[in-house]
């Protein structure tokens, strides 16, 4: 079990956090010329996992320590990191999962919660054959719920027992045009006779990181959640993703006479921006303040030498959010979750999916409306 490789339960457990698990022979279709042994490393604890991260090309925002520990301090979840390479060596390849424990959503294996994508950290094919063939013993050991893989690429469910549960839009804003092309590549009503129209109204503008500025963008998302009849994310995440993330979060406000109206927080890896969170106030929304906020991002990132901006996912029945970053100027592509289920586990409950819980949440005091969110939130992920 997962569990009992935590430091209490492990003899011999390391001081870098790493445990290995007997090797097992690969049958059937999972077999491969050179079987590979499975070792599970804690990449809170064992610093490769950052120097993996640092040099590994599909590495996003999402695998950094910073989002790892925001996920675990704020709702608990456990990561951990299949691979291939022994306590001492070198690591070449790891798969970050979370495990997701939840007495009214049941217990399973994500890479990872709350995360648009999570590509596997793998040089070779037959390491994805290993390691979703060990997620997959370890769901059917503990009868967990399901595995859930969110990669950016394509698996073969052939060879895994993984199937398909979900496609999104994935959308992403190419900066490799100049300022000029990019301002009239965006929808002239939506975005640029509303960038103008902030302008004119001289809507001020503040970046950073501060206290202050996560309390003004909380108090927008509360707002946004509620109108969208959607449970808001604990205040305490986004505390903890601005501490555990440094520098590659920021938060954006856009003001009007010095009151918040709308605001974003994004964050950086590389030469890559992820937009991940937006809100605003709707008696604002004729000032045209996330226009503008997007505006001032691309200008931001154009002179920092970003080349793309992460757009994140959109259902594809979406129609309206899909509509608004295609009026953006960026393009999509199709993105693919896969799971194994575990048939004899725990049946998945929701009761935030139904539409008349939300609505009685939602009709709570703020203070009410930002318990429940931190009370449900953490059996979402």
């Amino acid at each position: 079990m997962l569990k009992d490789l935590s430091p209490t339960n492990v003899a011999g457990y390391g001081p870098t956090g790493y445990a290995a698990l007997a090797p097992k022979s690969v049958p059937g279709p999972f077999r491969t010329a050179k079987t590979l042994n499975v070792y599970i490393l804690h990449p809170l604890a064992d610093r490769r996992w950052d120097d993996l991260v640092a040099r590994h090309r599909h590495a996003s925002v999402f695998h950094h320590r910073g989002w790892l520990e925001a996920l675990s301090r704020t709702y608990g979840y456990e990561p951990l990191v299949l691979t291939n390479s022994p306590a001492g060596s070198t690591l070449e390849s790891g798969m970050v999962v979370c495990r997701v424990s939840s007495s009214l959503t049941g217990t399973r294996l994500v890479s990872l919660p709350f995360t648009d994508h999570c590509e596997p950290l793998l040089n070779d094919p037959s390491e994805t054959r290993t390691f979703t063939k060990w997620l997959r013993d370890e769901c059917d050991r503990n009868r967990q719920q399901y595995v859930e893989l969110r990669p950016l690429s394509e698996i073969q469910t052939t060879e895994s027992d993984l199937k398909p549960t979900g496609s999104y839009w994935l959308h992403e804003l190419d900066l490799g045009y100049g300022l000029e092309q990019i301002f009239c590549r965006l929808h002239k009503n939506s975005f640029q006779r509303k960038i103008r129209r902030a302008e004119r109204e001289r809507l001020s503008y503040e970046v950073g990181r501060s206290r202050q500025l996560v309390d003004e963008f909380y108090q927008l998302l509360l707002m946004t959640r509620r109108r969208h009849h959607l449970l808001p994310q604990p205040r305490s995440w986004f505390i903890n993703l601005v501490e555990c993330m440094g520098d590659k979060a920021e938060i954006r406000i856009a003001r009007k006479s010095g009151a918040p109206i709308a605001a974003m927080l994004t964050l950086r890896d590389r030469s890559l921006v992820v937009f991940k969170y937006g809100c605003s106030n709707a008696a604002f929304h004729n000032l045209g303040g996330i226009p503008f906020l997007f505006w001032r991002l691309i200008e931001e990132c154009k002179l920092s030498g970003i080349e793309k901006i992460d757009l994140g996912r959109s259902e594809l029945d979406h129609k309206g959010l899909v509509v608004f970053k295609d009026r953006l100027g960026a393009s999509k592509r199709l993105l693919t979750y896969y799971r194994y289920t575990n048939v004899g586990g725990r049946r998945e409950t929701a009761p935030w999916q139904w539409r008349g819980f939300r609505e009685i949440l939602c009709d709570l005091p703020d203070a009410f409306f930002s318990t429940a969110g931190s009370v449900f939130y953490r059996h979402m992920g």
